[in-house]
């Protein structure tokens, strides 16, 4: 009998819709396997495959499906083989397709192989009634499979979880049904690092691209992140450690990333309004300052060598009597803000260092200590691995007994370095973060006017000082950042007392910074105990610092980019 499928050309749809079904014996070489036999027997040619894997999207799927259909027009090809009804189709759109495709053509054919069910335009009632009994119970298993991963989710979010991967910064540990989303230590500090830079201001999310690309941050495959990527990643609360789901913000379990604080802080410039105009070269002020008027950015110009600022919003008088301000005399006028603010002697530097170790002198001790600790047990480990190595050599010990102890040796090793890892990230130091804050303003001018600065390093100091600049008619209003601003409440009671102690002698003074006259306490008692200024200004700094208030600026950003220590004032 002649076989009327000889030799005719046909394609395959493959499917697998679920990580079970690809576990249980469905996956897609398994159905390829099956269907090429089926098609061997039939004596059909296989021209093509068409795959859909069980990670595929939705839409991916559907491309997939039309990608078919679009191939077997094109190329005149009337049979499709598949393993089963639904895995050709699960939804009525593509049943109809399929439906049309058949009916248009009495030589087109779907066959579906585990089933022995061959559909085409001539197929007899029963076969059609088990096409369209198929079809609907393919779809009801989707819609009960679509409850079922709604009800998980929902599981999911309630227990603090987000029910989807994580994101860029973290990792899913667990087992089916207990998975939960760590920090990646290789990537985390990348991501703050973003969020730190981006809100000095000082980067738009094209140039935080090549920034973060050049510091070393790539995708989970290695590649780089692109522009929306990374405007995603600002944008996402899931770093300072809540997920949003539906529209819905929800309070996650993950270990956050960064604080809200500054994550506040970069929503603010990722939303802020700014003007269409960019200057070609770069400016210290360039997004830093706003029209009082419009509240859009000033936009910088270069004329015969000096930049001019002016709004090309709004065209307000920007300057007291002019559009347009130049650049150094807004730079003067801010850096005299920041001068105001500023200790007027270093003893007060000193006498809040001093302070803030006593503060914590135990636990920076404890830290001390385990640093040694870690360090000594490191060196001995060292040691020992080398004496094995000669124990080996000389025949003293085998080279089974030599693996397993140099085996254990190096996962100590690794514990110790982790652990050593973990106490160098440790904030035991904050305590220096005040100082670094004092540092930072006594030398602020001196900084800026430096010929050794860059553009970025100037730049970086005005994020530090400042939260947002406005000017208009010549008036500027500064806000300054969280620790900027209590210097602009408190240092100028203590320079007040500082300006007293070089003209008056108070005998009774025992505290280097205690009351210098008894002008100061006005309509009081003369027996009343002076009021140690510097002493109160000490504790509530140091209250200050320890519940959490300084986010903007960190001990690693002022002392490595902006603030030097003594020794190398002088370079300045």
């Amino acid at each position: 009998m002649t076989n009327p499928l000889k030799d005719k050309k046909a394609v395959v749809y493959a499917r697998v819709s679920s990580k079970e079904q690809e576990e249980t014996g469905y996956s897609l070489p398994a159905q390829e396997r099956l269907i090429a036999e089926y098609g061997n027997r039939k004596e059909v040619v296989i021209d093509k495959v068409f795959s859909v894997a069980e990670s595929a999207s939705g839409k991916s799927q559907r491309e997939v499906f039309a990608a078919m259909m679009e191939y077997v027009a094109k190329n005149n090809i009337d049979i499709i083989l598949c393993e089963k009804v639904d895995r050709m189709s699960r939804n009525f759109k593509e049943a109809l397709v399929i439906h049309d495709w058949l009916e248009a053509n009495a030589n087109r054919q779907v066959h579906f192989v585990k089933q022995n069910l061959v559909v085409h335009k001539e197929s007899k009632s029963d076969d059609r009634f088990r096409w369209d009994i198929e079809i609907v119970l393919a779809k009801k298993y989707i819609a009960n499979l679509s409850e079922e991963v709604r009800k998980g989710q929902a599981e999911k979010i309630h227990q603090g979880w987000m029910p989807t991967k994580p994101a860029i910064g973290y990792m899913t540990i667990g087992e089916k049904g207990h998975k939960t989303h760590v920090i990646d230590p290789d990537v985390a500090p990348y991501i703050k690092q973003m969020f730190t830079l981006y809100a000095t201001g000082n980067y738009s999310v094209k140039a935080m691209e090549s920034k973060m690309y050049e510091l070393g941050l790539r995708t989970r495959k290695g590649g780089r992140v692109v522009k929306s990527v990374i405007h995603t990643m600002l944008s996402d609360p899931f770093y300072y450690g809540c997920f949003g789901w539906k529209g819905v913000l929800y309070k996650g379990k993950q270990e956050a990333i960064i604080s809200k604080d500054l994550y506040d802080q970069v929503q603010t410039k990722l939303t802020r309004t700014c003007g269409p105009y960019k200057t070609k070269t770069e400016v210290e002020l360039r997004g830093k300052i706003f029209c009082g008027n419009c509240t859009k950015t000033i936009t910088w110009e270069s004329q015969k060598g000096n930049s001019y600022g002016g709004c090309k919003q709004c065209k307000a008088q920007i300057a007291k009597d002019k559009k347009y301000i130049r650049q150094e005399d807004l730079e003067n006028s801010l850096l005299a803000n920041i001068v105001s603010i500023a200790s007027k002697s270093e003893r007060v530097v000193e006498i809040l260092e001093q302070a803030l170790k006593e503060s914590h002198s135990e636990e920076i001790e404890l830290h001390d200590t385990q640093y040694r600790s870690i360090n000594n047990q490191l060196i001995r480990i060292q040691e020992r691995m080398r004496t094995m190595y000669d124990d080996k050599l000389d025949g003293r010990i085998t080279g089974e007994f030599y693996d397993e102890r140099i085996k254990k040796f190096g996962e100590e090793k690794e514990m110790l370095l982790h652990s050593l890892q973990k106490l160098e990230a440790d904030n035991t130091q904050y305590y220096k973060v005040g100082f670094a804050i004092h540092e930072l303003a006594l030398l602020a001018k001196n900084i800026y006017l430096s010929e050794k600065a860059s553009v970025e390093e100037r730049r970086l100091l005005l994020s530090y000082a400042f939260s947002n600049v406005t000017i208009l008619r010549g008036e500027i209003k500064v806000e300054y950042t969280k620790p900027f601003n209590f210097l602009a409440e408190w240092m100028p009671q203590v320079n007040k007392v500082l300006e007293l102690e070089k003209t008056l002698v108070n005998k009774r003074q025992k505290t280097p910074f205690g009351a210098f006259h008894p002008t100061l306490l006005p309509g009081q008692d003369s027996n009343l105990r002076p009021i140690d200024y510097t002493y109160s200004y000490v504790t509530v700094w140091v209250d200050y610092i320890i519940t959490g208030c300084i986010s903007t600026l960190t001990v690693q950003g002022a002392s490595n980019a902006l603030w030097h220590p003594t020794p190398a004032r002088d370079s300045l």
